[in-house]
């Protein structure tokens, strides 16, 4: 059976599900033209529901991730975005297709717009200590490990650590799995390129020496690996070990 379209779909499903909601947006990669065969339909409902909540299913053949809101939860939702610097619901709401909206509708997607444009919370001085400290330790962990296998699990961490820092201490979002990526290539090309050209050498000629030399760049212009005279909460046990 051929699937409906993304959009029909949607409609039918709000029809079916949410008919007296007040404002319906479809998000995910199908508006972004970037659907594959496993892509999922993101719907953002806005009702009267008491509190937030979110749920799976299928209908015509489509998967579908319902994210439901009323008009005060959504808040917490993008200040947590704007936190964790992970904007996923102020992205759907300006990024997808209005199905269905009422007046408070543009508000909401303004917020969400100006959460975007402002970027997320920024870094202070003991926050790049604390990451420069645990990339630097699993920097360490990949430079001496010989176990192919440990190998391959520590450059899972590094990358995750290095995409975060890098973007992180520059002001910008970040993302989970593909989404780091995604970051990273809208903000900086060439970094991207860089760093999964040296993914493609770990992985295909067990070479870490670009993973290496790359963390060592990022690391650099905030005084390189830490190691010695970094503490976390050493001042509530001064005056001696227990």
């Amino acid at each position: 059976m051929i699937k409906q379209t993304a959009i029909e779909t949607a409609e039918n499903f709000i029809e079916a599900s949410f008919p007296r909601c007040a404002s319906a947006v479809l998000a995910g990669s199908v508006v972004r033209g970037e659907a594959t065969a496993t892509s999922d339909l993101d719907i953002v409902i806005f009702t009267t529901c008491r509190e937030s909540y979110r749920y799976s299913c299928i209908k015509d053949d489509w998967p579908i991730e319902v994210f439901v809101h009323n008009y005060n939860s959504y808040r917490a939702f993008l200040q947590s975005d704007y936190e964790r610097a992970k904007p996923s619901l102020a992205k759907m709401i300006t990024e997808g297709i209005i199905l269905k909206e009422d007046g408070m509708f543009k508000k909401i997607k303004k917020e969400a717009a100006d959460l975007l444009c402002l970027g997320p919370a920024l870094w202070d001085a003991n926050t790049i200590e604390m990451k420069r400290y645990f990339l630097t330790d699993v920097l360490d962990d990949l430079s001496g490990c010989k176990d192919r296998a440990e190998g391959v699990f520590i450059v899972q961490t590094l990358v995750e650590r290095l995409g975060e820092f890098y973007l992180r201490t520059k002001g910008q979002w970040i993302g989970d799995s593909k989404w780091l990526f995604r970051a990273l290539k809208t903000y900086d090309p060439h970094f991207a390129s860089k760093l999964t050209d040296s993914l493609e050498e770990y992985y295909k000629k067990n070479s870490k020496a670009g993973l290496i030399a790359l963390t060592y760049e990022v690391l650099l212009p905030y005084g390189g690996r830490l190691f010695a005279g970094f503490s976390l909460g050493q001042e509530k046990h001064e005056g001696g070990a227990e």
